[in-house]
């Protein structure tokens, strides 16, 4: 499906070959992932059976064309895999966002035909891809970024230490931000493209997270780190507008997880409610439990609608940038609430580990943390209706 048939109503329901798409993933998420959930959450590390099997089911290379062995579909389909998928484990979720809507999306915008035409058939087949911007002192100020690229003539030398990267672990391919002149600021920030055995380079320390553990978050060390000069991703001192314009992006993708995990912890709690008995009948029984579980369903689908909404304005052209913050600030928010939400519901049971909705709520916390947090979404959409 191109992304032009997206184009008639940003508000449209799902149509039948979406529905498919989604039902599909959905089935793969509940067969093949949610019998790992546990074992991956305790041990803190992905699958390579599952990565395999994302690459098989064509998941990792959604919008890549058909030419460099991608599905050439639209983002909105990345939008709903990294929904079915955050249904059951947000942590699997989040290696399909960053590969889709960060990586490929940055290589399909701003790559050249040499840098598309040598790593596009990785990305799309076996070959898991990561965004590094983020450094200790260089967070929601994107910008203050330390990590520099020295002019070597055929090559760069990239310095540094680029913290809290998603996928690190898995990557060989990384999209990396350095600054070729810190004398000018934001304006000499380069995006290159670094591979994992690239002299110079090697990934650090792995985070023990709280919540979607499976999903590797590492420090990236540079140490003279050698990168060709045909592997700029985009312009020289133009890695800011890469930054950015990905980011607004990738941004639907966290109002994606956030709405799936919403929705598996509202699935899981809804179903106990109604086979839970007190007071001689189910819980689900009662007015004060139901009143909320109406409210949370009725803010889930307005989420929903957000989320959908930033992705077919995406892909129809049109500018998105409020949207996308909106979808994720309130979405982020939502998948808290209702994680918490159920917990409650199940009382003693929702919080041990031997019930997944512990999990969905140690896994909700990201979302408004990464790709930016919610008081920066928050300053984003005052900005844009102030200057309207």
């Amino acid at each position: 499906m191109s992304a032009n048939n997206e184009c008639i109503s940003p508000l449209t329901n799902l149509s039948e070959d979406e529905q498919f798409f989604y039902d599909t993933v959905k089935d793969f998420a509940k067969e093949k992932v949610q019998p790992l959930v546990r074992e991956m959450d305790d041990e803190g590390t992905m699958n390579n059976n599952i990565i395999k099997q994302l690459f098989e089911m064509g998941l990792m290379g959604i919008e890549i064309p058909e030419k460099y062995g991608g599905a050439e579909t639209s983002f909105f389909m990345s939008i709903l895999a990294i929904e079915a998928i955050s249904t059951v484990d947000p942590s699997v979720a989040v290696v399909v966002d960053v590969q889709n809507t960060l990586v490929n999306n940055a290589f399909l915008r701003w790559g050249s035909d040499h840098l598309k035409e040598k790593y596009l058939p990785f990305l799309a087949n076996e070959k898991i891809g990561a965004y590094a911007l983020s450094e200790t002192g260089s967070g929601s100020d994107a910008f203050a970024l330390a990590a520099k690229a020295e002019d070597k003539g055929d090559y760069y030398l990239l310095t540094g230490q680029k913290m809290w990267i998603t996928n690190a672990n898995e990557a060989d391919i990384f999209i990396i931000f350095a600054n070729v002149n810190p004398e000018l600021g934001y304006k000499g920030i380069t995006a290159f493209i670094v591979e994992k055995d690239f002299e110079g380079f090697s990934v650090g320390k792995k985070e023990d997270k709280l919540g979607i553990r499976a999903s590797s978050t590492c420090e990236l060390i540079l140490e003279n780190c050698k990168v060709p000069k045909e592997n700029v991703l985009g312009e020289v001192g133009k890695g800011y507008k890469v930054a950015i314009e990905t980011l607004n992006e990738g941004r639907i993708g966290i109002g994606a997880q956030m709405i799936g995990l919403a929705q598996g912890s509202f699935d899981y709690g809804l179903n106990f409610s109604k086979e839970r008995i007190q007071f001689g009948k189910p819980i689900s029984e009662f007015q004060g439990l139901q009143f909320q579980i109406a409210q949370a369903a009725t803010e889930l689908e307005g989420a929903r609608l957000m989320v959908y909404n930033a992705a077919r304005m995406k892909d129809c052209g049109m500018n998105f940038i409020k949207q996308a913050a909106m979808a994720k600030l309130f979405s982020s928010q939502l998948a808290q609430k209702i994680a918490s939400l159920m917990v409650e519901v199940m009382g003693g049971n929702g919080f041990t580990k031997e019930f997944p909705v512990e999990k969905f709520y140690r896994d909700s916390k990201i979302g408004t943390i990464y790709e930016g947090t919610s008081n920066m979404q928050l300053q984003t959409i005052a900005k844009l209706l102030l200057k309207s």
